[in-house]
């Protein structure tokens, strides 16, 4: 029974790359690639390649990531498997098989829409434990080589120097301003796709009035709260803190309710990406 539900999960994942990929290549063929914007990447520098010299994308970005990922498997080990090396080829072969079409000749429509969809499709391909070789890959082997500087700051690097070279490549600024807007957008929805939309807020309160409070919530929110003690550095007296998690359409409702009880009460509001437990997401087994 576990091994017939290991195999359909491997199944599901390695259909989301599928769709990742494909959609990814919609990105490009579509919107990013007809009008030169690179939204970094090696698929972004492969845009600037092609506006160069004219070869294909999808040609380029194999002949970078497959070097690329062999470097890795030494450098790294096995650590980013076999949905890596599917993944970068599957988004090879889409880049070949969709069709090419200008959806649009608007640069902000087109920067917008295909960071939009390109940022979709990596993120389904990364909550599949995929990832398309290029810059997470690259600058995890210079993490490796040269580790004083993080993976994520040799990401942002490599990605700008792309976006630079757009401009440079098509001799006109504003691609290099239309690619770091696509690069934006990419890098929020995958963002958004990995951590969640923010839906559930969690409340900080430091209050007088602990007890009475407490009550009411669970009371009239119906949601749990956990009590902390803390102190005051300044005054050295101690504090009570009350943690709520609420979802979104709590929210003024427990803002309401602590200036109904404590109007002096200090007041923290976070987004919560993800909260498993009960009256939330349960926990997966």
């Amino acid at each position: 029974m576990e091994n017939n539900k290991k195999w359909y999960k491997e199944i599901i994942s390695y259909a989301g790359i599928v769709l990742g990929v494909m959609i990814s290549a919609v990105a490009f063929n579509f919107f990013l690639e007809p009008n030169n914007i690179a939204p970094g990447g090696v698929t972004g520098l492969a845009i600037v390649i092609r506006t160069v010299t004219g070869i294909p994308i999808y040609l380029t970005n194999l002949i970078i990531n497959i070097p690329l990922f062999i470097i890795g498997v030494v450098v790294l080990g096995k650590a980013f498997g076999a949905k890596t090396l599917f993944a970068t080829f599957g988004l090879s072969f889409f880049l070949k098989i969709v069709p090419y079409r200008v959806a649009t000749e608007d640069l902000l429509l087109a920067s917008v829409f295909g960071g939009i969809l390109l940022g979709f499709g990596l993120g389904l391909v990364f909550k599949s434990g995929g990832t398309t070789g290029g810059t997470d890959l690259a600058g995890a082997i210079l993490n490796k080589c040269f580790p004083r500087v993080s993976i994520s700051s040799y990401m942002m690097a490599i990605d700008g120097i792309v976006v630079a070279i757009a401009g440079l490549a098509s001799r006109k600024l504003e691609i290099s301003l239309y690619s770091v807007i696509a690069l934006y957008l990419v890098i929020k929805v995958i963002n958004t796709m990995l951590e969640g939309v923010g839906y559930v807020k969690a409340f900080l309160i430091i209050t007088e009035k602990p007890e009475e409070l407490g009550q009411a919530i669970m009371r009239d929110i119906q949601r749990g709260v956990t009590l902390f003690k803390g102190k005051g550095m300044y005054t050295k007296e101690e504090k009570d803190i009350l943690l709520c998690v609420v979802n979104r359409s709590q929210f003024t409702k427990l803002k309401e309710l602590v200036n109904a009880i404590d109007a002096k009460a200090f007041l923290m509001v976070t987004d919560m990406y993800e909260v498993i437990g009960e009256g939330f997401q349960e926990i997966k087994k």
